[in-house]
């Protein structure tokens, strides 16, 4: 039998981000994942870093990605100080570019939106978003610029991560589904799996879209992480003349310049259960949108494709915080948003567990917020 003070469920970013966080304060800590950690949405995502919102459900979203921008470079240099590694972490900004002949006001009312938000931006005409990026396609009329953005390689980021948190004295363990959490009166006490029981003083649950698969004979994590499988397909290319030196993205689609040379591209945003695959259909539209942006890409060469499982959420918020069950804490439901969250998710755990509450207001992302809900419906 195993005892620790924290026992986490999920060995993604998010997870490990968490884990090495905590064993900072000397707490013990294990990770458990149903596979090798850090192999699915993680593993997936194209690393930008962007408190800009994607649709208007995102905007409560914007300042807790605000506050983990801002957190961003010194949680890197720990990370890469403590593992030897590298997240690749490049601060280039971005452009997002518009099309047709509405460009100027798509530009202008998603400036009002970002300055709104208190993001930093900068309007360009289209002349000058070529001087910056000259592989940009003629058919973009106009360009906003973010520059306080910036770039992490996430699979260079959760290697780094995880070996930071081993290195702190996690104790990691892939290849351990968990089945179920332990309850006694009320009280989470551990969880079950690979025929052990694992007792902590608190379990912190960040399986992403595989909540519903632990304690699948119960509705407990149904009422606190009602989380599904978004499937996003990715590619990247290798162009033959140079490519682009910072994000460039529009409504269709983006592309995030690798330090090898390489460019990811993507995404498709699925409603495919659980197969993770990439389909023609996929990574046309993915292709389309891509060389709509640049060009010069039609001739590249696909370096690869692959598709990851986003957890999402009824509301597409993240998941963050105690639940009524003393012990039992939730910090999944990140959706596209897992790296850039990742700090200030590992900050809020720690502050949650070791001081008992949080500076920063995140009652928008409590896992109670479904039980209400479900309570308002009946």
């Amino acid at each position: 039998m195993k005892t620790f003070d924290v026992a986490i469920i999920g060995g993604g970013l998010i997870g490990a981000s968490v884990a090495f966080e905590l064993a900072g304060e000397k707490l013990r800590v294990a990770v458990f994942d149903r596979q090798e950690p850090g192999r699915e949405a993680s593993w997936a995502a194209a690393g930008m870093l962007s408190p800009a919102p994607d649709s208007h459900h995102d905007l409560p979203l914007a300042p807790l990605g605000r506050e983990s921008l801002r957190m961003y470079a010194d949680f890197v240099t720990a990370i890469e100080e403590i593992s030897g590694g590298t997240a690749r972490l490049s601060w280039n900004g971005a452009l997002e570019v518009f099309f047709g002949a509405e460009a100027e006001v798509q530009r202008n009312r998603r400036d009002a939106v970002c300055q709104g938000l208190g993001l930093k931006t900068e309007r360009l005409d289209s002349a000058t978003a070529r001087l910056w990026e000259p592989a940009l396609g003629s058919s973009v009329r106009s360009a906003l610029w973010l520059p306080e953005e910036g770039t992490v390689e996430p699979r260079a980021l959760t290697n780094a991560v995880l070996s930071a948190a081993r290195r702190r004295g996690v104790d990691v363990r892939g290849d351990f589904p968990i089945a179920g959490i332990l309850l006694r009166d009320n009280r989470c006490v551990g969880a079950s799996g690979a025929g052990e029981e694992i007792f902590a003083d608190r379990v912190i649950v960040a399986a992403g879209c595989f909540c519903s698969q632990i304690d699948s004979t119960s509705e407990i994590l149904d009422r606190y992480a009602p989380t599904c499988p978004v499937r996003g397909q990715m590619m990247a290319l290798r162009p033959e003349v140079a490519g682009i030196r910072r994000v460039v993205r529009s409504e269709r689609g983006y592309l995030v310049p690798r330090r090898d040379g390489r460019i990811v591209a993507g995404s498709t945003s699925e409603s495919a259960g659980f197969e993770k695959r990439v389909t023609p259909e996929g990574m046309k539209k993915i292709f389309d949108a891509a060389t709509e942006l640049v060009p010069a890409l039609a001739g590249a060469e696909i370096g690869e494709t692959w598709s990851g499982l986003r957890p999402g959420t009824p509301d597409d918020l993240p998941i963050l915080g105690p639940t009524d069950i003393d012990g039992l804490l939730i910090a999944t439901g990140h959706y596209r948003n897992g790296i850039l969250l990742a700090p200030v998710t590992a900050k809020l755990m720690r502050q949650w567990i070791v001081e008992g509450n949080t500076a920063f207001d995140a009652a928008a992302f409590s896992p109670l917020r479904f039980k209400k809900q479900l309570s308002a419906a009946v």
